[in-house]
């Protein structure tokens, strides 16, 4: 077998196995209903900021652990923790994906994602 053959080979073995390690650490989106149940899986759960429940963010005791409440799409409220500071324009945002898992009692989040209001109104100007 020829040096080339050879590999030509490695490289589809490391290429396969790349693919499967990206497939292993895959999310789903979910509620917190069937995020509690697997708290080892990593989830994306989409919902809306709980306006009731206090935000804590303090950047003088830890920068990045901001604290809030969210209600998935079923309606379940639960505590976050992300593991960031605090979004600008958070309390703006009008939905809310989540990365993370469920840790006891609160989701502990590594990454946000905001879909704040949009600027364009189908070519209304905006009211104020």
């Amino acid at each position: 077998m020829k040096k080339l053959h050879v590999i030509g080979i490695v490289i589809i073995a490391i290429a396969i196995g790349v693919i499967f390690i990206s497939l292993k650490n895959t999310s789903t989106y979910a509620d917190f209903s069937e995020a509690i149940a697997n708290p080892e899986k990593e989830y994306h759960v989409v919902g809306k900021l709980d306006k009731t429940q206090p935000q804590l963010y303090d950047p003088k005791i830890n920068a990045d652990q901001f604290m809030f409440s969210l209600i998935d799409n079923k309606g379940i409220s639960k505590q976050v923790v992300l593991h960031k500071s605090r979004p600008q324009d958070f309390e703006k945002s009008e939905q809310i994906v989540l990365i993370g898992k469920m840790e006891g009692n609160d989701f502990h989040a590594n990454d946000i994602l905001m879909k704040c209001p949009s600027k364009y109104n189908d070519g209304k100007p905006p009211m104020k």
